[in-house]
């Protein structure tokens, strides 16, 4: 677990400087996004995903890694805008989006830590493919409970929908061997 636990903070490192980078050149634009619409973008970067999987020709030379790293930072921005809402200008500065953003990993890694030491690791023995399904998946949950107005009868919220979706991300990027 210490090897996942440092490979998880290796991916992670690399995600949050980008987040940090595009912070400072855009500023928290994002935070005008509505959650659906943030959804949405993380949809789009999972069909990518499965798309360059299934496609034996490419026409832009990319490999999935910068899609999965835009799984992540989207995903984190969801659960800072369920935690804070919507704002109707940029409101946060790198500073204080940074720290948003590592409260957010750390919940999200604890979860991965107590679910790995429960299925024993089981995502390594996975395929990337079956990872993008499970995106793709829990993007399909999310949209539906968005559409129900936030409303479950018996399922976890959205909030752990978007944790999961990191943590599959993270899990893909380091089966792809990113940042060794």
């Amino acid at each position: 677990m210490s090897n996942t636990s440092a490979e998880y903070d290796s991916v992670v490192a690399t995600c949050r400087q980008l987040y940090i980078n595009k912070m400072k050149d855009y500023g928290s634009a994002w935070r005008i996004l509505r959650l659906p619409s943030l959804t949405d973008q993380i949809f789009i970067k999972a069909q990518r995903i499965r798309s360059l999987q299934e496609n034996e020709v490419r026409k832009i030379d990319e490999d999935e890694s910068g899609e999965f790293i835009g799984i992540i930072n989207y995903s984190v921005m969801a659960l800072i805008q369920l935690e804070r809402g919507i704002a109707d200008q940029p409101d946060l500065d790198v500073e204080e989006a940074t720290k948003l953003y590592d409260e957010k990993i750390k919940l999200t890694k604890d979860l991965m830590e107590a679910k790995n030491h429960d299925y024993g690791e089981a995502w390594r023995d996975m395929r990337i493919s079956s990872l993008t399904d499970l995106i793709l998946q829990k993007l399909l949950r999310v949209k539906q409970i968005e559409d129900n107005k936030g409303k479950t009868l018996v399922s976890e919220g959205i909030d752990a929908n978007y944790q999961d979706m990191i943590n599959y991300a993270v899990f893909a990027l380091i089966l792809l061997g990113f940042n060794q």
